[in-house]
């Protein structure tokens, strides 16, 4: 059986490290091959054009969590993983900012790749997370945009 966390954050109050410290914990480590991460940044290039100024971002804190748990918990369900981390950032983020960290270990990288970007394109549908761009010349909400 492997592990998984999920989790909503304010900015600063869990880092990547501490994540893949909390992996490599996983007694079922030694099975891995590979640990794969995803970072999502604050892009400066605003969707509509122009440039971003800030992002903000805001969740429905029990339902996004309970989100990431059925997709962590999913995901886990593939071939060969072993461990699932997915966390966010909500409040006020500033351009190359990180926003989300998504890990996945696995016993091959094929599976630990196709694990992780399965994760990444589910959070961004699934999750009860939503992004406004703050940019030079207004404000926007994202998610029907992406």
């Amino acid at each position: 059986m492997g592990h998984y966390s999920v989790g909503i954050h304010g900015k600063g109050e869990i880092t990547l490290v501490d994540l893949l410290k909390k992996v490599r914990e996983n007694p079922e480590l030694k099975k891995a091959g590979a640990i794969s991460c995803f970072i999502g940044i604050v892009r400066g290039d605003a969707i509509k054009g122009g440039e971003v100024k800030r992002l903000h971002i805001e969740a429905y804190e029990e339902e996004a969590v309970k989100s990431l748990r059925k997709i962590a918990e999913e995901i886990l369900q593939q071939p060969g993983i072993i461990d699932v981390r997915i966390h966010h950032a909500v409040g006020e983020l500033e351009v190359g900012e990180d926003i989300v960290y998504i890990i996945v270990a696995g016993d091959r990288r094929d599976h630990v790749f196709k694990a992780l970007r399965d994760a990444v394109e589910r959070m961004k549908k699934e999750a009860a997370i939503w992004k406004k761009e703050i940019t030079t010349s207004e404000e926007y909400w994202v998610s029907e945009l992406e």
